[in-house]
């Protein structure tokens, strides 16, 4: 699996979204599969339940989850059929690493930021990019990742942390 990741400027909208669905649709042409994954650095779980004033429609995907409207984008583009695992919230990284924390998984170690939170986006990054995204039930070639909202923003820095470590 190749990744290529896309992250934006000084100000959120303006084509990371068109740009991950435009690369995707050439390197299909090329004859690899792709599948994408959106990461949204805000603290909600999803988009259901946040105003389209501030963060525009929201997008509901085949198995009902709701999420930013580049899925819909990436679905159109490159003909396939993600799953609400393809949107990573910080929301859905913190509520999982604090359920394993509560299950006592991390036998009673401090969680921290690094190396907890930074190892779960990495494996659910891998996780989610093997995926079958089309009919032919194949795994993707190439996993185009999507980095939501400004360079700078705080809330980011984690998910830049754990594709800086990504291997």
């Amino acid at each position: 699996m190749k990744y290529i990741v896309v992250s934006g400027g000084v100000v959120s909208g303006l084509g990371k979204g068109v740009t991950i669905s435009s690369m995707g649709r050439m390197l299909r042409g090329c004859g690899l599969k792709v599948t994408s994954i959106k990461i949204d650095p805000y603290l909600n779980v999803d988009a259901g339940t946040m105003s389209p004033f501030e963060h525009g429609e929201v997008f509901v995907l085949g198995d009902g989850g709701e999420s930013d409207l580049d899925l819909g984008n990436y679905e159109r583009f490159l003909s396939i059929n993600l799953t609400s695992d393809h949107n990573i919230t910080t929301g859905k990284i913190y509520r999982d690493v604090i359920a394993r924390e509560r299950r006592g998984d991390y036998l009673g170690k401090t969680v921290q930021v690094v190396p907890h939170i930074t190892n779960e986006i990495q494996d659910w990054i891998e996780r989610v990019a093997q995926i079958p995204v089309d009919d032919s039930g194949e795994t993707a070639d190439v996993c185009l990742i999507e980095v939501g909202g400004t360079v700078g923003d705080i809330e980011s820095s984690v998910f830049f942390e754990a594709l800086r470590q990504f291997q």
